[in-house]
């Protein structure tokens, strides 16, 4: 397979995961952006169950995406005779293996913020205790501190860097 070929495959993944995140009808994953009732209590059980189902939603796409990549990988493994060709298709896979990597962090990330909701921690920042917001975490389902922590933690990154 050409390099150029197997590029626009792996192109072609990343904009279908991107556009399922956030589709042009509104949804996240599948998912209606939460409309909060009048005098609805912060974390009510709705949207509790909002959030559980988009954490799912998305883990589930990431898990099958792990799927994918494994047949991909057993299916375009050969033995390339050429050099030039047996280098681009490991740095190709290098490259996919790293973005499950990623992907499987966030897995996690996903998992403890589904684990948050079972305890009654989501929605709340872990530093300052104070509410993360509907619309925080309608952009981000697994933060788990509010903005002005964020921030504050971001602008100390930068400052100090990360070691």
């Amino acid at each position: 397979m050409t390099p150029n070929k197997e590029t626009s495959k792996t192109s072609a993944r990343s904009k279908t995961r991107t556009a399922k995140a956030s589709a042009s009808d509104g949804t996240i994953y599948g998912v209606l952006p939460y409309k909060p009732k009048k005098n609805e209590e912060y974390m009510s059980d709705g949207q509790l169950q909002h959030f559980r189902t988009i954490l799912e939603n998305w883990k589930h796409e990431l898990m099958e995406e792990v799927d994918r990549t494994i047949h991909h990988l057993q299916d375009e493994a050969g033995n390339f005779p050429d050099a030039n060709d047996r280098a681009t298709q490991e740095a190709e896979f290098g490259l996919e293996l790293k973005t499950r990597d990623r992907e499987r962090k966030l897995i996690r990330k996903i998992d403890a913020a589904l684990d948050r909701i079972s305890d009654g921690s989501y929605g709340y920042c872990e530093v300052s205790g104070e509410e993360i917001g509907l619309s925080r975490l309608e952009a981000r389902p697994i933060a788990t501190m509010c903005l002005e922590v964020q921030e504050r933690y971001e602008k100390n990154e930068r400052h100090f860097g990360n070691g």
